[in-house]
């Protein structure tokens, strides 16, 4: 094995899944400190791997349960976007395949925003179907954000190209033809619902990107709508503009 250069143990190692590879034993004993060094490297990758799965799978108790009670098209619904001042809420609906894993899925906040978009790919790309739901500042002034956000969640079920058999949502009941449970929480419980506030929380934050190109006063690309600092003070300077929330505060005090 001393004729093994680390550059080509590294990427042997790259290819092993399982601790009782015979390549293991014999690197346990190669005395190369780049070779120890090596292996502990990927002992550590490989228990953050096992983490992840038994996450991954106490995340998918509930799909298993409603499953194992005869039910196919399991949607997670989530939303983004009822804290921030302006711009509107998103929620998303995402019916995975049985065969889904993505290893380090977790609630949307959890997660940095390249790994967002990485994610938001894959589930895309894989996911049985995916709606979404957009509900305008100025129709959550009309109705408020509570009813603004059970219609996100609602119109982002009928954009589902297939109709779901049983609905997960993340802390809300809603009005709908299927059999749900409202999870608090859901986003960090179920996999169905991370999934869905995913892809809501990157379709919101493009938009919300897009909106500050036109908008470029109040940095809605750094603050996606919510009220920080620098935002609070372009309101003041600048009054707010139409994607600004009016019955929020403290936007309706500019009114």
């Amino acid at each position: 094995m001393n004729t093994r250069t680390i550059k080509d143990i590294a990427e042997m190692l790259n290819k092993i899944v399982s601790k009782e590879d015979p390549l293991i034993k014999i690197l346990e004993v190669d005395e190369r400190k780049g070779v120890q060094n090596l292996l502990k490297q990927w002992y550590r990758q490989q228990e953050l791997k096992e983490n992840y799965r038994k996450k991954f799978n106490q995340m998918m108790k509930y799909e298993i349960d409603i499953k194992q009670q005869g039910f196919k098209y399991i949607a997670g619904i989530d939303e983004v976007g009822r804290g921030p001042l302006a711009g509107p809420v998103i929620a998303a609906a995402v019916i995975l395949p049985d065969d889904f894993y993505l290893e380090g899925l977790n609630d949307s906040k959890q997660l940095s925003e390249k790994k967002r978009d990485e994610f938001y790919t894959i589930i895309m790309k894989e996911a049985v179907a995916v709606g979404t739901g957009v509900i305008s500042a100025q129709e959550i002034d009309e109705v408020n954000i509570y009813e603004a956000t059970k219609k996100a969640m609602i119109a982002a079920i009928n954009d589902l190209q297939t109709m779901p058999d049983y609905c997960l949502i993340d802390a809300m009941k809603l009005t709908i033809p299927f059999p749900q449970t409202s999870i608090i929480k859901g986003d960090a419980s179920s996999v169905s619902i991370a999934a869905a506030s995913i892809v809501a929380k990157v379709t919101r934050d493009r938009l919300m990107k897009r909106y500050a190109q036109e908008y470029p006063n109040y940095l809605f690309d750094k603050n996606m709508g919510y009220g920080t600092n620098e935002h609070l003070q372009a309101i003041q300077k600048y009054g707010p503009c139409p994607i600004h929330r009016k019955t929020f505060a403290p936007i309706k005090n500019y009114m």
